[in-house]
């Protein structure tokens, strides 16, 4: 199994398909990346040399903010919005939806399970 910027890529798969298992590679980019080298992308990840995979190694680090320093930058993001307590950071740390969606129904990703909470009593209970 090659090793590309410290992930492991699938053997048996298409180069331009093992590469989006890197983190900020997607179809577009290997592609471009495939395109940019001369490699065929239709090639299956086994058939690459040391030499091919360090070149797209170089060309990834060179030209696309990849892997560890793309999760870094997110979260650098994220961290800067909760410092200047802007809306959006606010929501990240309350753990709410940022972009606007709907609360009082679903976003149960973002709010975790339900929590119960005990009905009224009714009219005819407290006679």
């Amino acid at each position: 199994m090659p090793r590309l910027l410290g992930v492991d890529i699938p053997n048996d798969k298409q180069i331009q398909y093992s590469l989006t298992y890197l983190y900020g590679v997607g179809l577009h980019t290997a592609r471009e990346a495939c395109e940019k080298l001369g490699v065929d992308p239709t090639r299956a990840a086994s058939d690459l040399g040391e030499d091919e995979l360090g070149q797209i190694a170089a060309l990834l680090e060179r030209e696309y903010t990849v892997e560890g320093p793309l999760r870094r930058q997110t979260t650098q993001n994220i961290s800067r919005l909760r410092e200047i307590k802007s809306y959006r950071g606010m929501r990240h740390r309350m753990g709410l939806p940022v972009r606007g969606q709907r609360t009082k129904t679903n976003s149960r990703t973002r709010k975790g399970p339900k929590k119960t909470v005990a009905g009224k009593k009714g009219v005819k209970d407290l006679r």
